[in-house]
């Protein structure tokens, strides 16, 4: 049972374990230098030489706590676009990379359904996903400590595990792209460019008319600064990300069940 899982998330390990030295070293370096801007950007004044559309785009609160300066440099760019983005994009090549290497005739004439073939090798994700969000908290938390700096713990826990919803929910976007296109470049790009399009449209859409439309980017129900400048959770938000997951993944085996290969 479970063989194409087992499989798939061996596969990543390696990967995974380098994207967590990335993230941890980006980590590393924003709390260090995080000193030297302090204060810069005490009492925000330097935000107000941001442009709107900038403070806008990437959500910037404050920049003058260790947590807000996180919020932005780590969680924001780190976490939510480029560490979604990567999701994405592996998850792109689930599907489409056998197809286009002429190896899914060969894994179909296995014993096995394409529905179970997608959820275990999109389940394979977790490895990834579970991996950062486990190896990059400690040099977050042991950071501040050396810069003696104060930042709840509760909060940088938190703040790690709302994103794996989030992240699966970029996964599912790119499992999608993965079964529409034959081409695993393809599915790739296309995976990139929708994930980061839901971003500016969530981001750009924010207090306008059109603010509804944002509803469908999962950026919109992980907010690191609610998280780490708040304390607040948004467990209904967390929720919305595993229903969406589930259902781009319903849809995906769905296509991929009625698909010619």
């Amino acid at each position: 049972m479970l063989e194409f899982l087992r499989y798939d998330g061996r596969k990543r390990i390696r990967g995974s374990l380098y994207v967590s030295i990335g993230l941890a070293l980006l980590a590393a370096v924003v709390i260090w230098v995080f000193p030297s801007f302090q204060e810069s950007f005490e009492g925000d004044e330097l935000l107000e030489a941001y442009p709107e559309g900038v403070l806008q785009l990437f959500d910037i609160q404050t920049m003058a706590s260790l947590e807000g300066f996180l919020a932005f440099e780590l969680y924001v760019f780190g976490w939510t676009i480029l560490f979604g983005l990567y999701v994405a994009y592996s998850a792109a090549e689930v599907i489409a990379a056998d197809v286009d290497r002429g190896r899914m005739d060969t894994l179909l004439a296995m014993p096995i359904s394409r529905a179970r073939l997608l959820a275990e090798r999109f389940g394979a994700l977790s490895v990834p996903i579970l991996t950062i969000n486990v190896l990059v908290p400690p040099v977050v938390l042991v950071g501040a400590w050396l810069i003696d700096e104060r930042i709840a713990v509760v909060d940088v826990i938190a703040v790690h595990a709302l994103s794996i919803p989030y992240l699966f929910a970029c996964g599912a976007i790119g499992i999608v792209c993965s079964v529409a296109f034959d081409r695993a470049g393809i599915a790739q790009r296309a995976a990139l460019g929708v994930t980061f399009g839901l971003f500016l449209l969530e981001s750009l859409l924010q207090e306008t008319d059109y603010e509804a439309v944002g509803a469908i980017a999962p950026m919109r129900y992980f907010d690191p600064n609610e998280i780490l400048l708040e304390g607040t959770y948004d467990l209904a938000g967390a929720a919305v990300l595993i229903a969406m997951t589930v259902v781009l993944v319903g849809v995906a085996q769905l296509w991929f069940t009625r698909k010619d290969i």
